[in-house]
């Protein structure tokens, strides 16, 4: 079930499956973590943290209205391809209308091109290279 978390308890999943774990859970923390209008969700089977996903108030180039962004979006490799990560990203979409907001965009990984462009996300930028991390692409949803 899909939840509202605190980001200390995302940090641990945080560094294991975007970080490799090579960091400190304290070096996982984003500086738009604690930004105002920031929040955390998570995804839990059987009180195990399977899947997250972080949302900061960020506009993006000159869309017009709110922007939201997504950061740190990851599921426990076990745990892929069963729609928790559909579940997690929706929740998200719903409270951001709630809080009308007009678009969520994201630095998305290559590999997860497929999630995001079936989750109706759009490519508006080229190929990019995240330093240490590989290729990326900007990814826009209109919401409102």
């Amino acid at each position: 079930m899909t939840s509202f978390i605190t980001v200390n308890e995302l940090l641990p999943l945080r560094n294991t499956l975007l970080r490799e774990g090579k960091l400190t859970n304290e070096q996982c923390r984003f500086t738009t973590d604690s930004l105002l209008g920031a929040f955390h969700l998570g995804y839990h089977i059987n009180n195990e943290l399977v899947c997250i996903a972080s949302f900061h108030p960020q506009n993006y180039g000159d869309f017009d209205g709110t922007g939201y962004q997504l950061r740190g979006m990851a599921t426990v490799e076990e745990f892929r391809g069963r729609g928790i990560g559909n579940q997690v990203l929706n929740f998200g979409i719903v409270y951001l209308r709630g809080q009308k907001a007009n678009y969520l965009w994201c630095n998305a990984r290559k590999k997860a091109l497929p999630f995001y462009l079936n989750m109706g996300f759009e490519i508006i930028s080229d190929e990019f290279e995240q330093p240490g991390i590989g290729p990326h692409y900007v990814l826009y949803a209109k919401i409102n």
